[in-house]
């Protein structure tokens, strides 16, 4: 996406934050005949397969008229396009996927014929399943990372944390923050979650997603959440679900070994974005966030955020955590069973008390599976905490 640079107050320059997934998804495009891309809303879908992809026609089914053609006149609606092209927001036409389907097997040998954009995983995925299996990619796009953001301009972790990674954001520094969260949050509300599912108060709604932001980091307990909303516990399953289908939670499971049996077996929530984070936890300043007494929680949101970026990129391994009843590591890395042991700790200056849990955890699943030990702080400069763990800084995986 776009950004502006500020080298002076008076000067802006146009610069490109280079996303991590655009060489697959150049490579998809030359070897698939779909390739479809979904995430969370204004987090650059669009601009980047149009950046990517400028020979191809662009149509948005954001626009009612042509969201209607496609939906039921898509026969015509696809003659339209002469050659390869984009369809923003492909849900609004469910109609359309099974005339993709037709196109596409009418030329299988075309690769990068149509690449969709979606930002409500359900409808989506349910074309794609029906009609496009075995002929569409999936990549999933997200927020902004630290890697994406620190290539383009220099940027405090704190800062980042706060403003979070929706790339208009960064863009334009001078965005409010919590002014473009309320925003987003309403617009939401009113257009996907009501497309979503049958939700019958809204404001219900926008209060169990704030009950989600204030359990980021912990163990998911649906009845919890439920009895807190003043929801039946089905609807509170049915509202998770529509929360991570539009890219707004995820759930991180817990990492098994045949020495933990007593290990605990639900998942974890996490926002996806540490700046809607800060923004539904009423968090309106940087320096608000630093003295919140929920910080621990926030800065663990963001260390899950850069882990699960290189985990979907290929640089990291199958990412989870660990818990038994006493004891827990918020994250656990697996390459092909050997594992590194992560903490998040908002410090500067970690002690090697701080890493007491990553000690219990390999001593427990044996100290020869375990080739590496952090503890994930804000140091300015990695250092070794004794017995085969190191303070390191999100900064220090770029």
């Amino acid at each position: 996406m776009w950004v502006a640079k500020y080298a002076m107050a008076s000067h802006i320059s146009r610069v490109w934050i280079a996303r991590r997934i655009e060489s697959e998804l150049k490579r998809l495009a030359v070897t698939r005949p779909v390739v479809v891309l979904t995430g969370a809303r204004q987090t650059g879908k669009t601009s980047l397969l149009r950046r990517l992809f400028p020979d191809h026609a662009f149509v948005s089914l954001d626009l009612p008229s042509e969201a209607e053609q496609a939906e039921k006149e898509p026969e015509a609606f696809l003659r339209r396009q002469s050659g390869p092209a984009i369809f923003d927001e492909a849900q609004y036409a469910p109609a359309l996927f099974r005339h993709l389907k037709v196109a596409v097997d009418a030329n299988r040998s075309r690769r990068g014929q149509f690449l969709l954009t979606g930002s409500q995983k359900f409808g989506l995925m349910r074309g794609v399943t029906e009609s496009l299996a075995g002929r569409a990619a999936l990549l999933e796009l997200e927020t902004l990372s630290l890697a994406e953001i620190a290539a383009a301009q220099p940027a405090s972790l704190e800062a980042v944390a706060f403003r979070g990674g929706f790339p208009e954001l960064q863009a334009n520094p001078e965005i409010d923050a919590p002014a473009f969260y309320a925003s987003y949050v309403a617009t939401y509300l009113e257009r996907d979650v009501r497309s979503l599912a049958a939700v019958g108060s809204l404001r219900d709604f926008e209060r169990f997603l704030r009950a989600c932001a204030l359990r980021s980091g912990n163990l998911l307990n649906k009845a919890e959440l439920a009895r807190d909303v003043g929801i039946a516990p089905s609807t509170a399953n049915q509202w998770l679900s529509v929360l991570q289908a539009s890219g707004i939670v995820v759930l991180l499971e817990p990492w098994f070994s045949n020495r933990t049996k007593s290990i605990i077996k639900s998942p974890k929530l996490y926002l996806a974005d540490t700046g809607l984070l800060c923004a539904l936890l009423n968090v309106r300043s940087l320096p608000v966030m630093m003295e919140s007494p929920l910080i621990g929680a926030i800065w663990e949101t963001f260390v899950f955020q850069q882990l699960r970026n290189n985990e979907r990129h290929g640089e990291g391994g199958g990412l989870y955590f660990w818990r038994d009843r006493t004891r827990e590591v918020d994250f656990v890395i697996d390459r092909g069973g050997r594992i590194e042991l992560v903490e998040a700790k908002f410090t500067e200056l970690p002690a090697a008390s701080d890493a007491t849990n990553l000690y219990f955890v390999r001593d427990v699943v044996g100290g020869r599976r375990v080739e590496k030990m952090t503890v994930a702080c804000r140091t300015p400069n990695p250092y070794p905490l004794g017995d085969g763990a190191r303070a390191e800084s999100p900064a220090d995986w770029i």
